[in-house]
């Protein structure tokens, strides 16, 4: 990559803003308005084409976001399910930088504005990955770094990490309680870690209680360990943040 002292200046991104494109050299990244942004490009679908694009509709945003492959639905999900996500933007902008005098082009895959900062992110399989994928995600990094941003390449997910995540999105939205069954999950979590097959016994109502503890997990209410495959024996205790609240009463 040609990266001297100028390259801020000469490297360029264009972003839409409604159906307007803008060139935005990469030292002003970090003045850009986010959130009134809109896809670089446009989604299309087609009965030959080979990839699976879609809309994936995310809690933390309320409303639904485009993506171009099951990897990259798999990425949005995860997102939404991570604390703190505020924004998610597929094909953000268009990045142009240059490589032995050659100018380059690069579309990024998403860029996410959580609580902790921003992360710019392309998704690939890692054996999907060739010499000038590499190049462009190199050149992605740089861009993120001189905006003050994250950057990342997702090459795959444990197995068991989108079965547990997908599971809880089941029961992701609003789930109305008239019975307070999540109030008497809640109780006999804060007594002691339980199994969540006993956890969800001790409530009046089990088979509801079920879809309810799956909503409390999702919304940060119960807390349980997510890296092994969940199940009846995961176990399940209050989130730090309830069991404070508790303690305040």
């Amino acid at each position: 990559m040609d990266l001297d002292e100028k390259w801020p200046a000469r490297w360029t991104t264009t972003w839409k803003f409604g159906h307007s494109p803008v060139a935005i050299p990469v030292r002003g990244l970090d003045q850009v308005s986010i959130g009134r942004s809109v896809p670089v490009r446009r989604f299309t679908w087609r009965t030959d084409q080979f990839h699976r694009p879609g809309l994936e509709y995310l809690m933390a945003t309320d409303r639904h976001h485009g993506f171009e492959s099951y990897e990259e639905e798999c990425l949005l999900l995860v997102s939404d399910f991570a604390a703190g996500l505020v924004e998610a933007l597929s094909q953000p902008f268009r990045l142009r930088f240059f490589a032995e005098g050659k100018a380059i082009t690069h579309t990024p895959d998403f860029l996410l504005v959580t609580d902790s900062g921003v992360f710019l992110i392309d998704v690939r399989p890692a054996g999907q990955i060739k010499a000038e994928d590499a190049l462009k995600f190199a050149a992605a990094a740089e861009a993120a770094l001189s905006a003050g941003w994250r950057y990342g390449v997702v090459v795959g997910w444990r197995q068991h990490v989108l079965t547990n995540v997908d599971a809880l999105s089941a029961e992701r939205r609003p789930l109305p309680d008239v019975l307070g069954i999540q109030a008497q999950l809640q109780e006999a979590a804060a007594q002691a870690p339980l199994p969540y097959g006993e956890l969800v016994e001790r409530c009046c109502l089990p088979a509801i209680g079920r879809a309810h503890a799956i909503h409390l997990l999702w919304n940060r209410h119960l807390g349980v360990d997510l890296s092994v495959p969940f199940g009846n024996a995961s176990l399940i205790r209050l989130a730090p943040q309830q069991r404070h609240r508790r303690l305040e009463r």
